[in-house]
């Protein structure tokens, strides 16, 4: 599979925020949201096989893994690398958008289910038939631009009742929305979501690769 980079640092994101994590970014996305932080990642990487991304991974003694991206899932080969991680007794978690089947993987894995907000340009490519398929240990993230992205998210949880079964994560596009503001709409809605940011970026500079 194409693999742009491994890397291990701390877990930036999720429940799991704060935790030491080897990261296996793959190649490739088909959504170009307008926040994206990884567009180094759409193109290019390297041909690596499942063996040799297993044992670069294990050289780093870290029992949690995130398969990221990019799109991992728009990569077939990633399913044969989710599998043989969770064989290995790797607590797997896959960041994933919201517009890929998640039917394929397996459920061993922790799904972080990236859900497009209208600031992102990409909602129209939400999968809504994948909400049914998610675990209760899977969690849905929105990424939060504005009052109009703050709205429609909350609309969403209410509708798809996402609290009822799963951690729900409300994040502010770096940069661009205020954490401040975001937390204060969460807290007069009484709204039961997780407000998290990206811890990588307050830790390390938010340009930074390979953190």
């Amino acid at each position: 599979m194409r693999i742009t980079e491994i890397f291990f640092s701390i877990q930036g994101e999720s429940t799991h925020a704060g935790r030491p994590c080897v990261f296996v970014r793959l190649t490739g996305c088909p959504l170009r949201c307008t926040w994206c932080d990884t567009a180094y990642a759409f193109h290019g990487g390297t041909e690596r096989s499942l063996d040799n991304i297993l044992g670069e991974v294990a050289q780093h003694g870290c029992r949690l893994v995130e398969i990221t991206g990019g799109e991992p899932l728009a990569q077939p080969e990633v399913h044969a690398l989710i599998s043989a991680l969770a064989d290995r007794d790797y607590t797997v978690l896959i960041e994933t958008s919201g517009a890929t089947d998640i039917t394929p993987v397996d459920p061993r894995a922790i799904l972080i289910m990236d859900l497009k907000c209208p600031g992102s340009g990409m909602a129209d490519h939400n999968l809504w038939a994948n909400i049914p398929k998610l675990k209760p240990t899977d969690e849905v993230k929105f990424v939060i631009k504005d009052r109009e992205d703050y709205d429609w998210a909350a609309a969403k949880v209410r509708e798809y009742a996402l609290t009822d079964s799963h951690t729900v994560l409300f994040s502010p596009v770096f940069g661009e929305m205020s954490p401040q503001a975001l937390a204060e709409w969460v807290l007069a809605d009484r709204l039961p979501v997780r407000c998290q940011l990206q811890l990588h970026k307050y830790i390390w500079d938010p340009a930074m690769r390979g953190v």
